[in-house]
């Protein structure tokens, strides 16, 4: 019994060998294609006509540095991110990183966490896409088409986008986002037409000052929110050509790019009010739709339309680009049996982790039922409550993995340079914590719910990290050789 059972195990192993799993598709992912899967998931258009407005309602004149501080902020954590990143690829990103540089248990429940965020993101910017193509669609057409019609359609899409190769993503979302950037700059070039508004250019707007104005410890956690799913470089680092040069690259240049371009945006939002009028503008009646009246008002009645029809593809290019994300969190803890290993799986002909992909797609297809079935607003509630989870969620794992470089860089700097593996990741830490509790306290303002519904929002976060410790825990005591091989890569394991 026994030499028959090793000889099957042996004939097992050969043909493993000869035949190995797929995997996630190597080289397929240049520069661009990671800055534009980041970009994207940011969603510059849905950021500045949706949430601007709130930032300079709350902060008035303060809010185009808070854009700016907060990716500085994030340029700094960046130095040290891309250097562990020349160490650490692994589809789970910070769950990598984290294990690494503070332990394996911390990692697990770092993962938990992050699939739970990047889920609660991707659910509810499904949900946010159904509710701005049925108003986009009445407004340009007069014929209503519900919400969840909508929702249901373009899952069917980001479903089929999610099993096919990942590069047809990347040209989908890349001409999404080209789209958004470019009706933001005919907004922008009408504004500057127009002589840079009814006052001309207002550059004292820019004056640091106005960052001790009232209302600026609110407007940091929209800003900040702004920036979410950078990580995607180092998501897709095993799909990624030349990883150790075009993961760093592409998160400086989209962390970069977002903090510049957001920063003069929101200028040109409050130079098109004149800036003593910005602030009144942003809390009136129409405050909400500001950036569609100046786009009509500086550019156009065709520009705002353009816009309004914009707006929809921002949301499905930003809700895309977090279904992939998190298809690759269930990959990673798959195959690692943190989750049941079939998640684990790939498939052959498109290199896409096929079986996650139809996980993710449930959890949204029920997401939008139960929205459905309980008659709340998919706007009001399932979006901006999934993504006071998700943002919250995101921003601790931030928090963790720039911890995490300091403690995987501790003992051995590996001939980096001190600023970029002690410094920065300490000074970024500093930042994201400060910034993590001024969201907490001030939650309602991302998720418009009480106090109450926010515990209820916020209390997953530790108990899921909690429940990774453990699970890490127990898979160390009943198999070492599994516990040694999780944050681990599958090329790290030949």
């Amino acid at each position: 019994m026994t030499s028959s059972t090793g000889a099957e195990h042996g004939a097992s192993a050969s043909a493993s060998a000869a035949h190995p799993a797929p995997t996630l598709e190597k080289g397929a992912i240049g520069t661009g294609d990671l800055v534009f899967f980041v970009v994207a998931a940011a969603a510059p258009l849905t950021v500045m006509a949706g949430v601007a407005p709130l930032a300079i309602g709350m902060a008035g004149q303060g809010a185009p540095l808070g854009y700016l501080v907060s990716g500085l902020l994030l340029i700094v954590f960046a130095a040290g991110f891309t250097a562990m990143s020349r160490y650490v690829r692994n589809a789970g990103a910070f769950y990598a990183y984290i294990g690494r540089g503070l332990g394996r248990p911390a990692g697990v429940g770092s993962a938990y966490v992050a699939l739970l965020a990047y889920n609660a993101i991707e659910v509810g910017l499904l949900a946010a896409f159904g509710w701005f193509t049925e108003s986009g669609f009445r407004d340009l057409t007069g014929v209503l088409i519900p919400w969840w019609v909508w929702a249901l359609a373009g899952l069917l899409v980001i479903g089929v986008l999610g099993w096919l190769k990942v590069t047809l993503s990347a040209k989908v979302l890349g001409v999404a986002l080209v789209l958004e950037v470019l009706i933001l700059l005919v907004f922008e070039a009408g504004v500057f037409a127009h002589g840079g508004g009814p006052h001309g250019p207002e550059f004292g707007v820019l004056s640091p000052g106005h960052l001790l104005n009232g209302g600026v410890g609110g407007m940091f956690v929209l800003a900040i929110g702004a920036f979410v799913g950078f990580e995607a470089t180092a998501i897709y680092a095993e799909e990624a050509r030349e990883p150790e040069r075009t993961v760093p690259r592409a998160t400086y240049i989209a962390v970069a790019f977002l903090a510049l371009f957001y920063t003069f945006t929101v200028w040109m939002i409050i130079n098109a009010y004149g800036a003593g009028d910005a602030q009144r503008a942003a809390n009136g009646d129409g405050g909400g739709d500001m950036v569609f009246a100046a786009t009509e008002r500086f550019a156009g009645a065709w520009a705002a339309d353009a816009m309004q029809l914009l707006i929809i593809t921002s949301a499905f290019a930003a809700t895309l680009a977090f279904h992939n994300g998190a298809t690759r969190y269930f990959y990673a803890l798959g195959r690692e049996g943190l989750l049941p290993r079939r998640l684990g799986r790939v498939t052959a002909r498109t290199g896409s982790p096929a079986v996650a992909v139809v996980v993710q797609s449930a959890i949204a297809l029920l997401t939008v039922v139960v929205t459905l079935i309980a008659g709340v607003d998919p706007y009001s509630v399932t979006f901006l409550w999934t993504n006071g989870t998700g943002i919250l969620g995101v921003m601790l794992m931030q928090a963790c993995a720039a911890l995490a470089v300091f403690g995987f860089f501790r003992r051995d700097r590996r001939g980096l340079p001190v600023w970029r593996v002690v410094f920065a990741p300490l000074v970024s830490f500093a930042g994201l914590a400060v910034l993590i509790g001024l969201a907490c306290v001030n939650l309602d303002l991302l998720t418009g719910a009480t106090p109450g519904v926010n515990a209820v929002l916020l209390a997953p976060l530790p108990v899921l990290f909690s429940l990774g410790i453990a699970v890490a825990l127990r898979v160390r005591r009943h198999d070492p050789a599994a516990y040694a091989r999780l944050t681990t890569t599958d090329a790290e394991r030949v």
